[in-house]
């Protein structure tokens, strides 16, 4: 099991839902963190949550839908003289829930492709050379298992390609201590999931997090989190070796 104590992690869309305890399970363990979110002022609160557990925390910002601003926030990143260790491409969106789904406006595609698909890319061609070379690094990028609901077409299509992408680089990364790693949360109760959806957000984790963890050098797998509720995360990384 890999050790996070004194390294660094990215974590987009850290102010809340997944990513706020996400962010606060790797505090636990150590891991200083960078917290993106769309403003700095969404992620104050949890900075100070963090720093009382004797980590080093820094908030960037950036709308994730503007491909300017992801490239500023990762140069702004770079400058800090850190070194990104671990990456979580939590954050996302659901644009909408179409029932005429014969209607589904090109835009829905568009926002989607932009949040879900496009930036979470940006940041994993930015910082996997800089892994590679250094022969370390994780990341997990956040996709969802929906199925047959054209009534979400732009919000499942965009994660059918992040899957592809994440897929097809780490079949290039295969047998190295660099991996890159899917997760699905499921239908939790975020601001995403909305307030019927049937799982509480913290039975995600530690699902959400074992890919960071694991040590077994296999790259582009799809790690439910399901299949790890209620188990320690030691349980959790034991649990995808034997995978």
């Amino acid at each position: 099991m890999v050790d996070v104590k004194g390294k660094w992690a990215l974590i987009t869309g850290a102010s809340r839902g997944v990513g706020y305890e996400l962010a606060h399970l790797m505090a636990d363990y150590g891991c200083n963190l960078i917290l993106h979110s769309r403003t700095l002022e969404h992620t104050e609160k949890v900075e100070a949550e963090l720093k009382a557990k004797n980590i080093e925390v820094i908030r960037v910002a950036a709308e994730l839908s503007k491909d300017g601003e992801v490239r500023d926030m990762l140069s702004t990143i770079d400058k800090t003289g850190k070194v990104v260790d671990l990456v979580f491409n939590n954050a996302a969106v659901q644009i909408a829930y179409r029932k005429e789904y014969f209607l589904t406006p090109i835009e829905d595609y568009d926002m989607s492709f932009k949040i879900n698909t496009i930036a979470p890319a940006t940041i994993c061609y930015h910082f996997l050379p800089k892994m590679i070379e250094k022969g370390f690094g994780r990341i997990v990028n956040t996709t969802s298992g929906i199925r047959n609901e054209p009534e979400q077409a732009g919000y499942s299509a965009s994660k059918a390609a992040l899957d592809k992408i994440t897929i097809d680089l780490g079949s290039r990364l295969e047998g190295t201590d660099v991996m890159i790693n899917l997760t699905d949360p499921g239908w939790c109760r975020t601001d995403l999931g909305g307030p019927n959806a049937p799982n509480d957000v913290k039975d995600s984790i530690p699902g959400v997090a074992v890919g960071a963890f694991v040590d077994d050098k296999k790259s582009g797998r799809y790690l439910n989190a399901s299949l790890f509720v209620g188990l320690s995360l030691e349980d959790a990384v034991e649990k995808v070796h034997g995978l």
